[in-house]
């Protein structure tokens, strides 16, 4: 019986235009998934579309000039259209601003609230008088409360990485209007989150999915907690109760929601209304999510939590597939940062399947990837040209010349003829088994396996000898048939990563249809059309020379040298007001010493390198970071008062000096095993650190 399945990617978010980065977690895997599956003819439903609500969005639009709902239109087109270009075959891509959505979402919420999951607060937020409204967060900069930096955004200091609350900055301003603002209270909705930590937990220990999403979301779930999900704007889905006018709900909330209104409006736009419901409320149906790491949270906890506390029968994730980052050149792909690929211009020089198939073999699906010039023209010339266009090629060009162009017969096989077709046959089956279990980096790799052993036979039957001896020419045909055989699966199991040029090659070995209209299993044993006059073969896929990726390599070092120039001088206009701040912190009193010891309390400390391997903020505390340590003997959990002074991420592999011997202690339920040591005046903390000695190094 055939199976149904639906698919979901991430939502992209409507505010700037994707890159490949995005591509290589959440959408190209979906994509080959769901190519796959249809070929197997099971009821597959694939859908997504834009995330359009939040106050990122607002605070764009305002600074271009645009409303919000024209800024989205933008990006939605601009994202839509680069899906298109990517052949990303979308049953249905959607928006979270269709009026379809508001129902949904609300009902959402109103079964959250009757359920006794939802609770009413007032809390004190910042407010405009000269706007007359409250400013979210990235609505506001303001002086530090850290380190005095006076264009401090509303939740971190881009000077020293302290985060905070935008209520905690000093003399807080309207980002926009530079008017100063003020605290009143404003009442909000918060979704008790910790009252499921159970259920999921129980939920989560029921799935077998990547280590990478499990043992990150089961410490998550344990860390839950009561998180707002309104906002006081204008632009979102309104809070359905009376004399809420300006609240909406946290665009968090109603966007993974946004996967349920889209299925109901494919089903609308099939005049077929109830049509969602046969994916969404039928506990046959297999969904299979495909997201990035950063959306672990939202969709393995946050989302199926929301989903438990209504009353709908929705269903719940059952397969969630989520990338590590794909990465340009060693660094995160950037537009801000001048680090990143012109896509029009890509796409003017370099085919589609040539992107999917690097990304596809590069795939990040259990560590972070990278994209690179010089890889991509290694995988491209050597594999896509040197390996599969040259089988292609290579046999089809040999019978137009010594077959008359017409599809030999496949008949008196040798033992080594019926070898090669055995492992052909098998190789399909490996592939199958990859896009089954979303391994599409291993399926690359596998159709470039059957594209070796293909013109590995080829070299071994040594067809062009044949060719010259009427005796033999029964064996070359042979050869030649059990060739195209090959090439017949090659196109197979290659479509769902370079449909089009798998599609080429279909056209190429005689079939009249399209390979999205077959069946896998069926192809494996269909044959070609003996007899049938071929055409002759066309070039699959070009070279590419090494002027065009010193170009390419040339052209992204003078985009980040550019950024790089205005960083600088906007980095000069501040360096008087840096100074003067200097002045003033070096001005500062400075501690008295404190009361003498000798040296026989000095060598009581146990001083040892560390190297800090894992770092989070506990929770319910602004200062306190969690860390995992290696000493070189062991590794130690530590808890530092740090959290102020850095981020966690900034702390993972920072070499510190540890005092190794100080008796444990219990802060905040947590067993801290060690103290690192830090300079500290007034405004600023900085860890002492160590270069070169390696973890376990005594200190002296």
């Amino acid at each position: 019986m055939n199976k149904k399945i639906l698919i979901t990617s991430a939502l992209p978010y409507a505010n700037g235009p994707l890159h490949f980065g995005h591509i290589a977690g959440a959408y190209l895997p979906a994509d080959c998934y769901a190519r796959y599956q249809r070929l197997m003819k099971n009821q597959v439903l694939y859908i997504c579309g834009s995330d359009e609500y939040g106050i990122a969005i607002t605070l764009s639009a305002e600074m271009a000039g645009r409303t919000p709902k024209e800024h989205v239109d933008i990006f939605h087109q601009i994202n839509r259209d680069f899906f298109e270009k990517l052949q990303i075959s979308f049953d249905h891509y959607s928006r979270t601003t269709w009026e379809g959505h508001v129902e949904t979402t609300q009902q959402y919420f109103l079964d959250l609230l009757k359920n006794g999951y939802i609770e009413e607060r007032v809390t004190e937020q910042l407010y405009s008088a000269a706007d007359q409204k409250f400013l979210a967060d990235r609505y506001v900069v303001g002086t530090c409360p850290h380190c005095q930096f006076e264009q401090a955004r509303g939740d971190e200091c881009p000077r020293c990485g302290a985060s905070y609350e935008a209520t905690d900055l000093i003399h807080p301003r309207s980002k926009l209007t530079q008017s100063t603002l003020e605290r009143r209270p404003t009442k909000h909705w918060f979704l008790l989150l910790d009252r499921f930590k159970d259920r999921l937990n129980t939920w989560v220990e029921s799935k077998k999915w990547k280590s990478n999403v499990t043992n990150f979301i089961k410490d998550y779930i344990d860390h839950l907690h009561a998180r707002a999900i309104t906002r006081d704007s204008l632009w979102g889905i309104p809070v359905p109760l009376p004399e809420t006018d300006g609240k909406v709900l946290y665009v968090w909330f109603d966007a993974p929601i946004g996967y349920i209104s889209a299925t109901k409006e494919w089903a609308q736009k099939n005049s077929q209304p109830d049509e969602w419901k046969k994916y969404w409320m039928d506990s046959d149906t297999t969904l299979v999510q495909f997201l990035g790491k950063d959306n672990i949270p939202f969709h393995a906890s946050i989302f199926p939590a929301m989903t438990m506390g209504q009353n709908q029968p929705y269903k719940l994730v059952d397969e969630l597939v989520a990338n590590e980052f794909y990465n340009l050149e060693g660094k995160q792909f950037s537009k801000s940062d001048g680090w990143y690929i012109d896509l029009e211009e890509f796409f003017n020089q370099f085919s589609v399947d040539q992107i999917r198939y690097v990304i596809a073999a590069n795939a990040p699906e259990t560590s972070d990837s990278e994209f690179t010039w010089k890889d991509f023209q290694q995988r491209c010339n050597s594999e896509l040209l040197g390996k599969y266009g040259n089988l292609a090629n290579r046999v089809l060009v040999f019978i137009q010349l010594h077959c008359q162009g017409v599809i030999p017969s496949e008949k008196d096989l040798e033992p080594i003829d019926h070898q090669f077709l055995q492992d052909i046959k098998n190789i399909v089956d490996q592939a199958a088994e990859c896009y089954e279990n979303f391994k599409m980096r291993r399926a690359s790799q596998v159709v470039m396996e059957l594209a070796q052993l293909g013109n590995v036979y080829f070299d071994n039957k040594r067809p062009w000898v044949d060719a010259k001896d009427p005796t033999k020419h029964h064996r070359m045909k042979v050869t030649l048939a059990c060739c195209l055989e090959c090439l017949k699966c090659l196109a197979l199991i290659s479509y769902p990563i370079i449909p089009t040029t798998a599609n080429k090659l279909w056209s190429l070995l005689g079939f009249d249809d399209s390979i999205e209209q077959k069946e896998w299993n069926k192809m494996i044993d269909e044959t070609l059309p003996e007899g049938k006059k071929l055409t002759p073969p066309t070039i699959l896929f070009r070279r590419i020379e090494d002027s065009e990726i010193a170009k390419e390599t040339e052209k992204l070092k003078n985009l980040s040298k550019i950024k790089e120039h205005k960083i600088i001088k906007t980095e000069k206009k501040m360096e008087s007001t840096q100074s003067a701040e200097i002045s003033e912190k070096m001005s500062k009193p400075l501690n008295a010493l404190k009361t003498e010891i000798s040296i026989d309390d000095v060598v009581k400390l146990d001083l040892r390198v560390g190297v800090i391997l894992e770092a989070e903020r506990v929770p319910k505390s602004k200062k306190l970071i969690k860390m995992s340590v290696d000493i070189g003997l062991e590794k130690r959990t530590i808890l530092g008062g740090i959290g102020e002074a850095y981020q966690p991420e900034q702390l993972i592999g920072k070499k510190v000096v540890v005092v190794a011997n100080l008796k444990p202690a219990t802060l905040m339920g947590i067993q801290s095993e060690g103290m690192l040591l830090a300079a500290k005046d007034a405004n600023y903390l900085e860890l002492v650190s160590i270069n070169d000695c390696v973890p376990g190094s005594d200190v002296c």
